[in-house]
């Protein structure tokens, strides 16, 4: 049986319906920040988006980019790294996610990574779930604090 799905790579022209994606991934943001921030990751060459329709509608996309700094549990530099995906509800377990991240990580070998990256949240077991099936390994976790200052 084919896929009932199509996967491209995203232009410039496609970062509104990528930022009303994102917003379902990262509801804390706001629409115009999020398309702001797309606007300038898709005129970028470190950066990439993905996005997969089924039936011409858009249900899931997915954003990588190479990070130069320091990623916890690699050896290189530069790697490439998956900042986020997201399928829609109806859509999820049907393969698209990890159709998504091959072309992630056949974008990021195309740049001369060797390694790739990505992280979640703690709390998040699907994501962790979707981390180990498609065949990261999980290298460290952390807890993350923070405190007011009090003025003097």
């Amino acid at each position: 049986m084919e896929n009932a799905y199509e996967i491209r790579q995203a232009s410039a022209r496609d970062s509104g319906a990528v930022s009303a994606l994102a917003l379902r991934l990262w509801p804390h943001a706001s629409l115009a920040e999020l398309e702001e921030e797309f606007a300038s990751l898709l005129s970028t060459a470190d950066s990439a988006v993905f996005l997969c329709s089924v039936e011409s509608t858009l249900v899931a996309f997915a954003q990588c980019q190479l990070r130069h700094d320091y990623v916890e549990g690699t050896h290189g530099s530069p790697v490439g790294y998956l900042e986020g995906i997201y399928v829609q509800k109806e859509h999820r377990h049907q393969g698209i996610a990890a159709a998504l991240l091959r072309q992630c990580e056949q974008w990021a070998r195309s740049k001369g990574c060797a390694e790739f990256a990505s992280d979640c949240e703690m709390h998040n077991a699907d994501s962790l779930r979707f981390h180990l099936h498609t065949g990261f390994s999980e290298v460290n976790r952390i807890i993350c604090f923070t405190k007011r200052l009090e003025e003097k």
